[in-house]
């Protein structure tokens, strides 16, 4: 990979994220997903913002002009209309992802604990990413490190401080465990794999709960989503077009 040539830690994210590290159920996802990458994301750090620039463009990527620039994104279009984000530093959707010091966890993608993060942070969840978090749970452990598995503790230590980042999380596993009792998943899945993705988003919610609660937490939990908890997405413009950034993630990217 160019990226490693160049030493550029530029980890995947999203979708094709799902698929790297989840071999077994590989074949299965890409029908379940019934279409094909023509997005990658990526993660790196806002230092190497010039080698990144200087490498997507040797590789024949062209950047894309926006009316709404953001520092902690860059977005390139290829010749093959391959669509290439990338982002700095965090993911700044509808809750915030810092990865400043989470990018060498993994040698090829983001942590497994923060694909989880990114599908979950999204306050309308579609589909896509609701299977996403399916595929991503049945292949791996609930534990309490980083090796090929979601890490309950961490999840749950950030969350204990950021009630909104909370709310909307559990929102999504509560509603994504119902949706396993759906026949359109139950057509999808076996028995065993609809018991074995409950059983784990109960052992992460449970992890979630147990957690205790910062002062500032408390104190936001009293007003609840009666007042906004999160982040509009801005529209992002492109050369006369326009995607919701929002819109772009739940399509599975």
């Amino acid at each position: 990979m160019a990226a490693e040539k160049e030493r550029i830690p530029l980890k995947l994210m999203g979708c094709v994220a799902v698929k790297v590290h989840s071999p077994k159920w590989s074949e299965f996802h890409e029908n379940m997903m019934q279409r094909h990458a023509t997005d990658l994301d990526f993660m790196t750090l806002s230092k190497y913002r010039g080698k990144v620039t200087s490498m997507l463009e040797s590789l024949g990527y062209h950047p894309m002009r926006t009316t709404t620039p953001r520092e902690d994104r860059l977005i390139y279009l290829d010749n093959e209309d391959m669509h290439v984000d990338v982002f700095f530093d965090k993911l700044s959707m509808c809750h915030v992802i810092d990865f400043k010091n989470r990018l060498e966890i993994d040698p090829r993608t983001i942590s497994l604990s923060d694909i989880m993060l990114e599908k979950l942070q999204i306050v309308k969840i579609n589909e896509k990413d609701i299977k996403d978090v399916m595929i991503l749970l049945r292949e791996h452990d609930i534990g309490t490190h980083e090796s090929e598995t979601i890490n309950a503790d961490y999840i749950a230590k950030l969350f204990s401080n950021d009630w909104g980042f909370y709310y909307t999380a559990t929102v999504n596993l509560k509603l994504i465990k119902d949706k396993l009792n759906e026949n359109s998943y139950q057509s999808i899945f076996k028995k065993e794999d609809v018991e074995d993705i409950a059983d784990k988003i109960d052992k992460l919610l449970n992890t979630i709960e147990n957690e205790p609660k910062s002062t500032a937490w408390k104190m936001r939990a009293r007003t609840g989503p009666k007042k906004r908890w999160y982040e509009e997405v801005e529209e992002v413009h492109i050369g006369g077009e326009f995607e919701s950034e929002l819109a772009k993630l739940m399509k599975g990217g």
